[in-house]
């Protein structure tokens, strides 16, 4: 078997200069031009968006809606600094933290929300 790895996913967005300040000062994102829209990188992985101006049709059969989204990002310190830091971004935590299981194992998470509702999370696997 090859050894695949994740690539990109995809988020849809309703306003792309809300969503773009907050991806880039809330997660760190490079927002980069992507056609019509944007696309957020995280160093090796990318979040492609939909948006206003960008068809999905016909590859997506049922696009992704605003708000549909469940991600979680690697923190990579304690997640009291995310906390932190969340907080300084004005960004509420709707729960957290709490233990959770992720690709590197046990970790400490805290769960928002991004501008349209979707759900992201952030985990740290540091000793808190």
């Amino acid at each position: 078997m090859p050894n695949v790895r994740l690539d990109h996913c995809v988020v849809h967005v309703s306003d792309w200069e809300r969503s773009n300040v907050f991806y880039r000062d809330v997660l760190g994102a490079e927002v980069v031009p992507a056609g019509a829209g944007w696309s957020y990188r995280f160093g090796a992985q990318q979040l492609n968006l939909h948006g206003p101006g960008v068809d999905a049709a016909p590859v997506a059969r049922i696009p992704v809606s605003p708000g549909g989204s469940d991600l979680c990002f690697v923190w990579p310190g304690g997640i009291p600094d995310a906390e932190r830091h969340l907080q300084a971004c004005g960004v509420e935590v709707e729960m957290g933290p709490v233990k959770r299981l992720g690709a590197g194992g046990i970790g400490t998470s805290l769960y928002f929300r991004d501008p349209d509702g979707s759900l992201l999370e952030l985990i740290s696997y540091t000793d808190d």
